[in-house]
């Protein structure tokens, strides 16, 4: 099971997600991250320091959110990556895209 800390930070909201995203928690993510946008847009940062997996089904969850914060006119940056999930998102070119910062506070600023 995962779960999702989420805080209000200057310069924007963090979603911390606890433990495995994948298949069984993608969606879970997803509607968080939703309706952290949809309550307070603007810049979101998933901070993946307790994430300890990342699949296939976490990564698209990841790119969605990513579109819809985009779509919503605000930005989504993630921040603090795992060793498992900086080699995800190496392999999978991902890193291009989401290009993650090393801390939530690089990642708020920009």
């Amino acid at each position: 099971m995962i779960e999702f800390d989420v805080r209000k930070e200057e310069g924007g909201t963090v979603v911390g997600p606890q433990g495995r995203l994948t298949m069984v928690s993608a969606r879970a993510f997803r509607d968080t991250v939703t309706e952290v946008i949809e309550r307070d847009g603007g810049t979101i940062v998933i901070d993946l320091a307790g994430t300890t997996f990342v699949d296939s089904s976490g990564l698209g969850a990841l790119v969605a959110c990513l579109k819809t914060a985009r779509q919503a006119g605000g930005d989504l940056r993630i921040a603090a990556p795992t060793e498992q999930v900086t080699m995800v998102l190496g392999i999978t070119n991902l890193d291009r895209v989401l290009r993650p910062r090393a801390t939530v506070d690089e990642a708020l600023r920009g």
